[in-house]
């Protein structure tokens, strides 16, 4: 195991939840009871719920006590060292040295260090697993032993104690350009803080008594229509009470270091200290502790003082010096534990484009001096051995594999950490090159190689020198995540943006060894065992690389195949043409330059550049050529769709010579040709005599189908389906022999089949989602993930515009285009500002940058004149105008500025006419927000602006000055660490979830959020996804505390990893809103759902598809005055992006009708609920369980208006105000509304998988009976949707899915076995969680619940767990009554219209059985 060149970072191992049992490895599926506090919960009340609402530990019952199962957590007690005795929770799988760093971090410890632990009187070896020590169990003591300090640790222990002094503000990761966790802020209120310290955030007990409304009313920027953004709300702006003065300095002392004499006997450092007393005190640092020694700051005096102990920790010396410090220190101990979550470093970097208020510090530095900060390290750490041991490291056992993951992680994280710091210095200029050409210089420090690397004129020139280092960084990831290929390696790598510059970073190569041929050659040959120039040569080592290669190859569809090397031999690759193969000095086997490793993109292939290149001298090759240049000439190349260049434009250049297609479009591109191999294969076989003839017959007409569907569709095999690609093809320079023509035809047909098929498939596919999904991309980044997921590059954002311009539904993608326009316009601005900070001097940074953002943002900006602004500054500065009043960048003008990004625009995207001239016209035409643009430009160009709000429509004014941009960040590309068994368990979950087996599925998600807590202490995107979906099944299992409790550790995740402001980060807080409200939070539910359209209007908008989901939440949560407001404009929204007869509009039309209901308003009630009929009926049918009951509803409305009507005609308008009963919905019909609007559950139809599968379970039954037994009776509705409607659901980057609600003439149900239930059958969940009446036994009632329990989470298909989705548990389902609608004989009028404050248990999410109107249940 290779240690850390940086190890004095401690911090806390992993925490295992008080939920993980031994038995979620054996895959055990037992049965779960639900949690018997069910009551408490929906009150807001009682013990228990304040003690399972810790970040950590998930509720109820499933909490269940550890015993002493291996591998579990157990207490021991903690002793000694100067500290009270504590209880720990350690895990049998964990080192001792987990358990000191545990230690370390707990409040009773900080910020004591260098300290061993001992069991009965031995001292215990740091690297020896708890669970092998003799006598060690629950309840065990253990001692904390002090060891003796070192000069290092002396230094480490006095880091540490700064670091705890500097009481860390709200903004400290504002500072650092840390994106934050604003959530705390957002539930700590006075009113919610308990006596112990607890938070709102950790404890419920303040819930049972709030009201249902908060304190005041949605400010008025939160409100429907309005078109104020401002910055200030978005992060706490107003500081936390200041952190208590400790010390008025504390430094290296001026005697210090200590002289030769004093260093012989144990002095390591002399430090000063001015207590808040005035006192001043010099300190002696020694082997045993900290003293206090006699020096002045005249006379050097090293003797201990009089009556002065010699102290371990520093703090214990300084509380006996000051009481000013001990009172401060003492309340600094006893502040509330923070959650792990919040504490635990993120391994990279997210940046925050918003910085402080308050650019200087907050306070004074006072322990600047004592050069703790210095990272300086004597020996430059060897990232490459580092991270190749790491890899190296045993994968025998499961403690194994995550013990490995997690170096790797360290590995990883350290070395991304040392990129930043490294691109900073280089690029300010602190390091010289080590070479003398200036076009490339290269540099080295800290063990890291960066340079820019080479242009090409083939590549074309800077953009094809950034491409080539984007592809090189892809492949390494890709060869990287090959499982089973241990032997093959790749250098640790990262590109870094930094101030309009790229550099590229890796690790030092080791030494290459040579083999004996390459002996004989050069020394510039030495090592090289593959590749074009490697020669002719054989050895064991050479085969075992090929071996390595030939597999890698298979894994990631790369053909096999012969190009002509410059020296006119063939050379065999497995690889792209520029890949090297070396072996290391240290005996491993590297693959180098492998950035052409992904198939070319023949859209973006010059005319001259699409032909083979296939190299003879024979006349027949020769012949064959002009014939294939004619045929090329003529109505259009091979594999390319009639017509395609006249409709698309392509093929056409590009502005470099790497356009090369993505794994998930040739993934995609396989899984379609499969479909048409299968199809072509049953042709084949019913032309033939029929499948099962053909199938079951000892004659070749099976065996010719296959070979002929293999050649159809381009099969690189004539027996199996098989589809690679050569990464050559297309590739300029490149020669292939004679031999490979006819494979490099198929290839050249396939890459143009490929191609096209982005065109034709993928970009209709991705409008056809975003039609269907109110969860649609909302900034760039959601918009690239979503491309990227279905294969589309960035550079085909101009061909979604143009698909969007020629659908017939382009107002309903109004949306999409405005993301698209906006990801296209701050793209080509990057690009311009790059090239302009290079013509930028240091001292002139913030102001060049203000003034780009001037020209950018501001229609017709016209700045003023520099030569006066600097007279004015240099009267005040007391020196006269220097050169800078002509500098060139403070030239450009709004329009010039304009011209090189539509020029750019129109040269990457084909886009010419729609950015228009200025930024107005973005606002005006496509409704782009001009804050949403400033964010975009910042979080692409690190560039960090003070929080404030800014004035971006003066264009006499720039909008902000350069004191406002307080920072330029590094932006960082790296490779993703797997975590292989975590993501495992979490596919395996989603599988789980699509059969129906929500426990099963429950299990497997805790399993797989305690896997990612154990190797990235849940610091990952995909544990945030993981805890995403946990929460969901949770929560639809009847665990709403549990599912709070997750949820709330999944938006802190969110917030720390992806940004506070990203789309997901604003979904997370959506479903945190529900939890809450489900638990009896009201207030904190209107506050993350507040909080959630705060952030929704700053990143793209109002106008959206998932703001109406947003306000149909909100308008049920919040008082009657407003829902009103948010319910019409959820309605308005919904009806624009899905149409009169969509179920997201039928639902607001229903939500509305409620409302009004309760308002009295029974006419304008029963215009919308007939609206909302109309639309059930036509998507369901008339026999749906959704449509009768809102049926039944329009029919209970329609008899309250005639009552009214009576009153008022009888008894005048005075006494009717008193007569007329309002229909007021239940906290639990709410709640349920609140379920089905966010997407947690979903109503769905009877489609043709379900038709299937009954069939299927007729035809089983059938045969059973012939046959003589009984078969298990399986519910027909434990199934979801059909797969076919699957793809739709992966481009979601929340944990909700897609919805998918065809426009079609509904079919006629399915009438279900009597034996199976069915949720078409009559108890189905409605809009507003209850149904009609029904005549069902309370046993058939009981089982149908059981069986439709299955169906509560929907289909999220299977992906791979690196972030592309976040694991969707929605697909369209049938939803699920609440079990006391279920028994109950009454209708929804009847219940709804009762008092909502009934005395029954009130269903969390329609699992444990309710009374919903306070009557006894039946």
């Amino acid at each position: 195991m290779v240690l850390l060149h940086k190890s004095n970072a401690v911090h806390p191992p992993p925490s295992a939840p008080a939920v993980f049992r031994q038995d979620l490895f054996l895959g055990s599926n037992r049965e779960v009871k639900l949690p018997a506090m069910k009551d408490k919960v929906r009150k807001g009340g009682g013990r228990n719920q304040v003690k399972t609402d810790a970040i950590n530990a998930p509720a109820g019952d499933d909490a269940v006590d550890i015993k002493q199962d291996e591998g579990t957590a157990f207490p021991v007690k903690i002793q000694g060292a100067g500290v009270e005795t504590f209880e720990l929770q350690v895990n049998a799988f964990w080192l001792v040295q987990d358990a000191i760093m545990a230690l370390l971090s707990r409040n009773e410890v900080c910020p004591r260090s260098n300290l061993s632990l001992a069991l009965a009187g031995t001292t215990l070896d740091p690297l020896a697993e708890l669970q092998s020590l003799k006598g060690l169990k629950a309840g065990a003591l253990i001692r904390l032993v002090e060891e003796p300090y070192t000069f290092h640790s002396a230094r480490h222990h006095l880091a540490r104690v700064v670091e705890l002094l500097r009481a860390s503000g709200p903004h400290d990761a504002l500072r650092e350009g840390r994106s934050p966790s604003v959530l705390e802020t957002l539930t700590h209120t006075p009113d919610s803080s308990l006596p112990n310290g607890k938070s709102l955030k950790r404890s419920l007990s303040n819930t049972k008594g709030e009201s249902a409304s908060q304190d005041g009313a949605p400010p008025d920027y939160l409100l429907p229509g309005s078109s104020e953004r401002p910055l200030m709300a978005l992060l706490p702006h107003s500081s936390q009470p200041e952190a208590p003065s400790y010390l008025k300095d504390m430094s290296l002392s001026c005697w210090h270091p200590p002289p030769g004499h004093r260093r012989l006997q144990g002095d390591f450092m002399y430090i000063t200290v001015v207590t808040m007393e005035g006192r001043h005190c010099d300190i002696t640092s020694c082997p045993k502790g900290f003293f206090l020694n006699r020096s002045t700051e005249d006379i050097f005096d090293p003797r201990p003082a009089q009556s002065s102990p010699v102290c371990h920790c520093l703090t214990d010396l300084l509380c006996h010096i000051s009481p000013t410090f001990k009172q401060a220190f003492s309340t600094l101990k006893n502040r509330p534990q923070q959650p792990s979550v919040e504490a635990m470093p993120t391994p990279y970097h997210t940046l925050c484009w918003l910085g402080p208020p308050c650019a200087s510090r907050a306070h004074k530095n006072t322990f600047s001096r004592l050069g703790v900060d210095d990272h300086a390290a004597a020996q430059a750490p060897d990232w490459n051995e580092e991270l190749q041991a790491a890899r190296d490291l045993p994968q025998g056992s499961l403690d194994e594999r995550l013990q490995r993951d997690k170096t790797l992680l360290q590995v990883n994280s350290a070395f991304v950490r040392t990129v930043m710091q490294g691109a900073e210095t280089v690029v300010d200029g602190f390091v010289d090159p080590v070479n003398g050409n200036p076009e490339d210089p290269a540099f080295l420090w800290s063990g890291l190689f960066m340079s820019q690397g080479a242009t090409s004129s083939v590549f074309g020139g800077e953009r094809g020198r950034r491409a080539a280092q984007r592809l090189e960084l892809k492949a390494i990831q890709a060869y990287s995540d090959l499982e089973g290929l241990q032997g093959l390696h790749t250098l640790p790598t990262a590109i870094v943006d930094y101030r309009g510059v790229r550099l590229s970073a890796q690790g030092l190569a080791p030494g290459f060894e040579s083999s004996e041929q390459d002996q004989k050659d050069s020394p510039a040959s030495r090592g090289l065992l593959y590749g074009v120039n490697a020669g002719p040569q054989e050895s064991a080592h050479r085969r075992r690389l090929l071996s390595l290669l030939a597999h890698a190859a298979k894994n990631l569809s790369i053909q096999r195949h012969v190009v002509v090397a410059p020296k006119g031999h063939k050379v065999p690759l497995f690889t792209s043409v520029d890949a090297q193969g070396l072996l290391g000095a240290d005996g491993r086997f590297y693959l180098l330059d492998v950035f052409r490793s992904f198939p070319a993109d023949a859209n973006f292939c010059p005319e001259g550049k699409t032909q083979s290149q296939t190299v003879n001298g024979d006349e027949e090759t020769s012949k064959s050529c002009k014939e294939d240049d004619e045929e090329r000439d003529g109505n259009g190349k091979e594999g390319w769709p009639e017509n395609y260049q006249g409709v698309s434009g392509l093929p056409k250049s590009f502005p470099h010579g790497l356009c090369r297609l993505r794994p998930e479009l040739v993934q995609a591109f396989t899984q379609h040709k499969h479909c048409q191999f299968t199809q072509r294969v049953k042709e084949k076989m019913e032309e033939n005599g029929g499948f099962e003839e053909c199938a079951t017959a000892c004659d070749s007409r099976a065996t010719d189908a296959v070979r002929a569907a293999c050649r159809d569709v381009g099969s690189v095999s004539d027996i199996i389906f098989e589809m690679r690609f050569n990464p050559n093809v297309f590739s300029p320079g490149i020669s292939f022999p004679p031999t490979e023509s006819a494979s490099t035809n198929l290839q050249e047909k396939l890459l143009r089949e490929a191609a096209a098929f982005i065109i034709t498939h993928q970009i209709p596919a991705f409008l056809q989602y975003c039609l269907q999904s109110n969860e649609a991309p909302m900034d760039g980044a959601s918009l690239k993930q979503a491309l990227h997921q279905r294969g589309i590059n960035l550079r085909y954002l101009g061909h979604v515009v143009k698909a969007i311009c020629q659908s017939e539904h382009k107002e309903r993608l109004r949306h999409i285009m405005r993301s698209t326009i906006s990801e296209i316009f701050i793209r080509s601005a990057r690009r311009v500002f790059n090239h302009f900070l290079q013509g930028v001097d240091v001292p002139s940074l913030s102001a060049a940058v203000t003034h780009f953002l001037g020209c950018l943002l501001v229609h017709h900006f016209m700045p003023a004149p520099v030569g006066e602004d600097a007279k004015k500054k240099s009267k005040r500065r007391g020196r006269g105008a220097g050169a800078s009043e002509s500098t060139p960048w403070s030239m450009l003008t709004g329009s010039e500025l304009w011209n090189l990004v539509c020029q750019d625009a129109a040269e990457t995207y084909g886009i010419s006419d729609s950015l228009g001239s200025g930024p107005n016209h973005l606002v005006e035409h496509y409704g782009l927000q001009k804050v949403s643009l400033l964010r975009e430009f910042c979080l692409k160009t690190g560039v960090q602006l003070r929080l404030k709000d800014y004035i971006l429509d003066n264009h006499n004014k720039a909008p902000m000055s350069p004191d406002d941009v307080l920072n330029i960040f590094p932006i960082v590309k790296h490779i993703e660490m797997p975590t292989v068994d975590a993501s495992r368990a979490y596919r395996a979950a989603q599988i789980s979830i699509e059969k129906g087996l929500l426990d099963k599925a429950h299990e497997q998600l805790k399993e797989a959020a305690y896997l990612y807590g154990r190797v990235c202490d849940d610091m990952d995107v995909d544990a945030c996804y993981c805890n995403s979906m946990l929460a969901k099944v949770a929560f639809l299992q009847g665990k709403a505390a549990e599912a709070r409790s997750v949820q709330l550790k999944s938006v802190v995740i969110s917030e720390r990893l992806l940004g506070f402001d990203h789309p997901n980060t604003i979904q997370q807080y959506a479903l945190l809103g529900v939890y809450a409200y489900a638990g009896g939070e009201t207030t904190l539910a209107q506050k993350c759902l507040l909080r959630a359209r705060l952030l929704m209007l700053t990143v793209h908008g109002e106008d959206h598809p998932y703001a109406a989901t947003l306000d149909s939440c909100l308008g049920l949560v919040l008082t009657e005055d407003q829902t009103g407001q948010f319910l019409k404009n959820a309605l308005k929204l919904n009806t624009s992006f899905f149409g009169p007869t969509d179920l997201h509009t039928a639902l607001s039309h229903h939500l509305l009708a409620q409302w009004m209901c309760s308002k009295g308003d029974y006419r304008s009630a029963m215009t919308h609920e007939k609206e909302s009929f109309s639309a059930f009926t036509s998507l369901f049918g008339e026999d749906h369980s959704q449509t009768r009951c809102s049926k039944e509803f329009l029919g209970t409305i329609t008899k309250q208006a005639v009552k009214v009507e009576r009153t008022l005609r009888q008894a005048g308008s005075d006494s009717a105000e008193q007569a007329v009963e309002c229909l007021t919905p239940t906290s639990d019909t709410i709640l349920e509304q609140m379920v089905l609007v966010t997407g947690i559950r979903r109503i769905t139809r009877s489609d043709r998988f379900q038709d299937y599968k009954q069939k299927h379970l007729e035809r089983k039954a059938a045969a059973a009976k012939e046959l003589g037994f009984k078969l298990p009776i399986w519910p027909l509705n434990s199934h979801l949707v059909g797969k076919e409607e699957k793809s739709s659901d992966k481009e979601s980057g929340s944990g909700n899915g897609g919805m998918e609600a065809e426009k079609k003439d509904s079919e006629s149900q399915q009438q279900q076995p009597q034996e199976a239930t069915s949720a078409e059958s009559g108890a189905g969940a409605l809009a507003n969680g209850h149904a009609a009446e029904h005549e069902k036994t309370d046993g058939e009632a009981d089982r149908e619940v059981t069986d439709a329990g299955v169906q509560a989470v929907n289909e999220g298909g299977v992906q791979s767990a690196s972030g592309l989705k976040n694991g969707e548990l929605n697909r369209d389902m049938d939803t699920i009554p609440s079990p006391s609608v279920l028994t109950s004989k009454l209708t929804w009028a009847d219940v709804v219209s009762k008092s909502s404050t009934g005395t029954g248990s009130k269903a969390v999410n329609g699992v444990d059985s309710v009374t919903a109107n306070g009557a006894a249940e039946e």
